[in-house]
């Protein structure tokens, strides 16, 4: 189901990088037989924290997504805590926890596989005061500067990561009006939106991220500026534009974040040469793809099955590759080595955008130059296919390709028998014809005929006796 985007109607936005003032705090108390939270919802470990800091005289409170979560009847995966102590306070009190982070200072309490996050409260500091840091265009570079409950409400992103669950007497505190909103299904920035957004970028990504995973419709002053903000987002370190990439793709939504990317104008900045493909792709068979392929990932996260940010990212870049694949091909470059010069191209441009590994870029290109080789039958080469390590990623591409033209279908086929009966696969003459058509791209280019040669008989030498 697509979230709903709604924007506001020629609303003027001014170009200013000055922070306004932040929002004022207004305490509402929202008791137990009201909210319906059950410490029961909790992560025990999460309870241990609040009451250790509890009873060393600190308040402390379960924050953010969890409340959250925990209103609309969720189930959180983490469960974060905040607190008047301060982070070397927290690490006096639990033998189990680490300090970690430059930007913002956090404690992370281990409780085996389990993190409870703490983060003490924090203030709206002038700008480079203290331990707070922001650069020319408004953006945050670092925020350590302590505060009170109320100040730390009004600095975080959005009204529904702003409710408190207080551990003393089991009520919701609500400083900004996130309770009505989480009530209402509604996202909301707290403080004036351009401004937050020329603050952290990635907000943006989030304001995407949440709408589409809560199934919440976006304020209109809060979408209004993304649009227009969009190209900031470039200035995001990589690294954590991939992080985003894979909690937007890889966390049970990606067809209903997909969507909200394209709406809110964030898919050409995020996956830039894609969206251009996108574009050009008239029939519209690449985004069908597209879509099959995060719908499966959606799926296999349901199913609680593993999914691999590899493949992923094979679905994501494929119309991307498949352009600069046509493009070669129209300059004359033989199909083999057009693809491999896709492959490299398409992966080098998006590594100027999102930090992809290695170990996820080499196998979403094995997946890509595999695809030929579904075309060509002979005996000797689906053996060889078969025994691939990547041949089972690439098969579950190739029929994923079947989104886009049932061309596939008749070598979707015979490899699903080849695997259930290898010694009867089909021997087809040696000119088989291998190419990705590729939804866009020209099939009538062969691949390289690796078929075996004839051995060459040795000559005896003259005079040798037997």
């Amino acid at each position: 189901m697509a979230t709903p985007l709604i924007f506001a109607a020629d609303r003027s936005m001014t170009d200013t990088h000055a922070s306004p003032a932040p929002p004022v705090p207004h305490l509402r108390v929202i008791p137990r037989d009201v909210h319906g939270v059950s410490r029961k919802q909790m992560s025990p470990n999460a309870l241990r924290v609040l009451y250790r800091l509890r009873e060393a005289g600190f308040g402390a409170y379960l924050v953010g997504g969890a409340v959250r979560d925990l209103l609309i009847g969720g189930h959180p995966k983490d469960f974060d805590v905040a607190t008047d102590a301060t982070p070397e306070q927290v690490k006096a009190l639990f033998r189990n926890c680490r300090l970690i982070g430059r930007r913002f200072r956090l404690a992370h309490v281990v409780y085996g596989r389990e993190i409870i996050e703490v983060a003490t409260f924090r203030a709206n500091g002038g700008d480079d005061e203290g331990d707070r840091q922001t650069d020319d265009s408004g953006r945050l570079l670092r925020d350590n500067i302590y505060g009170t409950i109320e100040e730390d409400a009004v600095r975080r992103d959005f009204t529904a990561n702003a409710l408190y669950y207080a551990i003393e007497d089991f009520s919701v505190r609500d400083y900004v009006g996130g309770y009505d909103d989480v009530q209402a299904r509604v996202l909301r920035l707290i403080g004036e939106p351009e401004a937050r957004y020329r603050e952290d970028p990635v907000r943006m990504l989030r304001a995407a991220r949440l709408a589409a995973k809560l199934d919440f419709s976006i304020e209109p002053a809060t979408a209004a500026p993304i649009p227009r903000l969009a190209p900031l987002l470039a200035e995001a370190s990589p690294a954590r534009l991939f992080e985003e990439t894979l909690k937007l793709f890889l966390a049970g939504h990606a067809v209903a974040s997909f969507e909200q990317l394209e709406a809110t104008g964030l898919l050409p900045v995020l996956l830039p040469e894609t969206a251009q493909a996108l574009a050009a792709n008239s029939s519209g068979a690449l985004r069908r793809m597209l879509v099959q392929g995060l719908r499966n990932t959606d799926r296999r996260v349901a199913n609680d099955e593993p999914v691999s940010p590899a493949f992923l990212y094979a679905v994501l870049l494929w119309p991307a590759y498949c352009r600069a694949l046509a493009q070669l091909q129209a300059q004359g470059v033989h199909l083999a080595e057009a693809q491999r010069r896709a492959a490299d191209r398409v992966t080098l441009h998006q590594l100027a955008r999102t930090a992809l590994p290695r170990r996820f870029s080499l196998p979403m290109q094995e997946i890509w130059l595999l695809q030929p080789r579904f075309s060509l039958r002979q005996r000797k080469r689906v053996f060889r296919l078969l025994a691939h390590p990547r041949f089972r990623a690439a098969f579950d591409f190739l029929e994923l390709r079947l989104a886009a033209s049932d061309s596939h279908a008749e070598d979707v086929a015979f490899w699903r028998e080849a695997q259930l009966h290898p010694t009867a696969a089909t021997v087809e003459p040696a000119d088989a014809v291998a190419g990705v058509d590729a939804e866009s791209v020209s099939p009538d280019a062969a691949e390289p005929d690796d078929a075996p040669r004839k051995r060459r008989r040795r000559r005896r030498k003259p005079g040798g006796g037997a």
